[in-house]
């Protein structure tokens, strides 16, 4: 079955997110929704990426023409309760991937869609585990460019699959947007099939 959606907006910058938008035959155009993105004092981070992909949606609602939704979305690495973002510097990035290394951790991205006063949101969590990885590969790593504008240091999607052992959940809500959820929150927000 071939799904189509009218066109939305997107409040992300994010290459993968639109590769995963059009996988599934959303059509949208890009706007840019910049905003704070520092987490707020004790908050948990199923609450940030929520915050944040809300916050998206809402700031890319407020620059659009209005004439059609608009998705946000946040995705962080967590480990131990703890928020990776993306790392300022390989130093950053390759203490990360040695805290990674031999363990699990969850991949959570929130996912918004905005239109008019209405705001619906879906939050996907999934476990990945890690195989053991020694410095020198995490640093090679980082010199291949893909790890540095990514949450936690690493993309799934690309030679950072080579560390990835095993993953329960979504697949495409680790690269950036899952696609289950915002298959939902779309058809929910009156964008039809």
């Amino acid at each position: 079955m071939m799904f189509r959606f009218p066109s939305i907006y997107l409040a992300s910058g994010s290459p993968r997110r639109r590769e995963l938008l059009a996988q599934i035959g959303v059509e949208h155009a890009v706007i840019r929704a910049d905003i704070d993105e520092t987490p707020l004092p004790d908050e948990a981070p199923e609450a940030y990426v929520l915050r944040l992909a809300e916050a998206k949606a809402r700031a890319g609602w407020a620059v659009s023409a209005q004439d059609r939704p608009v998705l946000g979305a946040d995705t962080s690495v967590v480990l131990d309760g703890r928020i990776l973002g993306k790392p300022a510097d390989e130093a950053e990035a390759v203490a990360m991937l040695l805290a990674l290394a031999g363990r699990e951790h969850e991949v959570m991205t929130a996912v918004a869609v905005v239109r008019g006063e209405r705001c619906e949101s879906a939050l996907s969590v999934t476990r990945v585990a890690f195989l053991p990885l020694a410095a020198d590969a995490a640093r090679e790593y980082w010199a291949s460019g893909e790890p540095a504008d990514k949450a936690g240091a690493y993309g799934i999607q690309g030679l950072g699959a080579l560390f990835v052992e095993a993953i329960h959940g979504s697949y495409s809500g680790v690269v950036g947007l899952p696609l289950t959820e915002t298959g939902e929150l779309l058809r929910r927000c009156g964008v039809g099939l």
